[in-house]
């Protein structure tokens, strides 16, 4: 192996700089030209990448989002997508693929491997959505832009005695909402995995208020059955005794320099990405499940779906 690629995919996730720094070191340090990908799969079908050096990735470590840019294609989900994206490979004379990214993405590097392309997964999603690893990159920076938000409105909503009703990203997964919430001392989680009716919310929240709370807290992930503007608008003709205001948090949980956590996971995963190339592996995700690197496959990631302990839910329960 000579010459190998990496690429961003999927939404942005602080700390894939820090992975792809790590590929780019590791890559020269074993004597490898290392190729970035730009705009992912689109910059792959198009044939757009350059050459990356010490110097193109010197000083990104503490940067969020990605130097690579990320994009979304249509065109590789298809036959005639896929058979270009390994052409423009092959006129590059690439020999490894390494993709980071969420599900969508890992699910693009599982056909690249069926196609032939030794590829290695690495995960990066802020929803820690991701099966067969505990944590991806992102995830812990994410969580602390949340938690610096819930401290922040608590303040405030003690002065006026106020609920906070806070929207946090989760489309399919609850995890930053459950954790934020339950690390942020809310008084009401709503996750996609287990919705409380609207009812329900306004008599925890009437309840916290007759108990004589000088406010309360209520996080939701994006995901919920029913929308955050829809939940404030409710609580608000339930009279539950505390005004109501709603926060959507949005883009700003990816944003941010990533946090320790997240710079020694990405570079980690980033070094063992490489030798797993390397070593011949191929159709495999690096993953870190306890305090070991390990990896798992791709059809087995991007099959099935990663649950939320049941700890955290009984934690919700009993620290609410």
């Amino acid at each position: 192996m000579k010459r190998i690629a990496v690429m961003t995919s999927g939404g942005d996730a602080p700390g894939m700089n820090a992975a792809i720094r790590a590929v780019v070191r590791t890559g020269i340090n074993y004597g490898l030209e290392v190729y970035g990908v730009r705009q992912a799969y689109a910059g792959l079908l198009s044939g757009d990448m350059q050459r990356l050096t010490t110097r193109e990735v010197s000083g990104i470590l503490q940067r969020g989002g990605t130097i690579l840019q990320t994009a979304r294609n249509d065109e590789f989900k298809t036959d005639q997508g896929q058979r270009k994206a390994q052409r423009r490979l092959n006129e590059h004379n690439i020999d490894g693929v390494i993709v980071i990214g969420g599900d969508g993405s890992l699910r693009g590097a599982h056909v690249l491997h069926t196609m032939g392309v030794p590829v290695i997964g690495v995960p990066a999603s802020i929803d820690n959505d991701i099966y067969g690893t505990d944590t991806s990159i992102g995830v812990d920076t994410a969580l602390n832009t949340i938690l610096d938000a819930l401290d922040r409105l608590r303040d405030t909503a003690t002065s006026h005695n106020r609920c906070f009703l806070i929207e946090v990203m989760g489309r399919n997964c609850g995890y930053l909402a459950l954790t934020g919430g339950i690390l942020g001392g809310a008084e009401v989680i709503i996750t996609p995995e287990r919705p409380p009716r609207m009812e329900d919310v306004a008599a925890e929240l009437e309840a916290a208020y007759v108990k004589g709370k000088a406010h309360a807290i209520a996080v939701m992930a994006e995901g919920a059955p029913y929308k955050a503007t829809e939940l404030a608008e409710f609580l608000e003709k339930q009279h539950v005794g505390f005004e109501i205001r709603l926060t959507i948090l949005g883009h700003i949980q990816r944003g941010g320099s990533p946090s320790a956590f997240d710079r020694l996971l990405a570079t980690r995963m980033g070094v063992e990405a490489v030798k797993r190339l390397m070593s011949g592996d191929s159709g495999v995700m690096v993953a870190r499940q306890g305090r070991v690197q390990t990896t798992v496959p791709l059809g087995e990631v991007t099959s099935q779906q990663r649950n939320i302990s049941e700890d955290y839910f009984e934690l919700a329960r009993v620290l609410a």
